[in-house]
């Protein structure tokens, strides 16, 4: 009987479909059983790409990560900083289920480490002392993760009774829901300008 053309499985397959498990019904529903079920093989197979469900989340995150863009460094750091949060933001916002894991940290991942490398680099490269530039890294996370875990405007109900004679402040927040994206959006672009003027600010007084 002649082989098929295409391999059952490759490592770029078997990222894809955890990927799409992790998609729908978050991580703890992935599992090696259920990732050979949906890929239609025998669970031992994908020992030969991976040791363990540990190593799958990390090539997953990792996956999910390469359309993060740390070139703008390459620029300068201010450009650096906005193109890799706001990529960052993005990438994060196309799998929110992946958002708690990623949030942990980069820990042992290729990806993530080479991400953060650039990060570093770009910022010591251009003249910010180390210490500022771990600070500043973690600063930008805290923001980029903060506004990916969850929509702020979302939060609100969109029933006018809930605020009326009660909130008096809140008279408008039944709105909220229905330009979520775009407010969620807009406060993101708001506090990575006020970070990136406040330190701009330092940088000045640090050079």
């Amino acid at each position: 009987m002649p082989r098929p053309s295409t391999p059952r499985l490759s490592p770029e397959r078997i990222r894809q479909v955890g990927l799409e498990i992790i998609d729908r019904e978050g991580p703890e529903a992935l599992s090696m059983r259920k990732l050979a079920e949906r890929l239609d093989v025998r669970a031992a197979s994908l020992y030969n790409h991976v040791s363990n469900k540990d190593e799958l989340l990390d090539t997953i995150a990792d996956e999910a990560m390469r359309t993060v863009d740390v070139s703008g460094f390459e620029q300068d750091w201010i450009t650096g900083l906005r193109t890799w949060a706001r990529s960052y933001r993005e990438a994060l916002l196309a799998h929110p289920n992946l958002v708690p894991f990623i949030a942990y940290g980069p820990d042992r991942r290729e990806q993530a480490l080479r991400i953060a490398d650039a990060v570093h680099g770009g910022l010591t490269s251009a003249g910010w002392p180390q210490r500022y530039a771990t600070m500043i890294g973690a600063s930008t996370k805290y923001l980029v993760i903060g506004s990916a875990m969850g929509s702020f405007s979302g939060g609100f109900p969109d029933d006018e009774a809930v605020y009326t004679n009660r909130f008096p402040h809140l008279n408008q927040a039944h709105r909220l829901r229905e330009k979520a994206a775009e407010i969620d959006t807009d406060s993101f672009e708001l506090a990575l300008s006020a970070l990136v003027e406040g330190l701009r600010t330092q940088y000045r007084d640090l050079t």
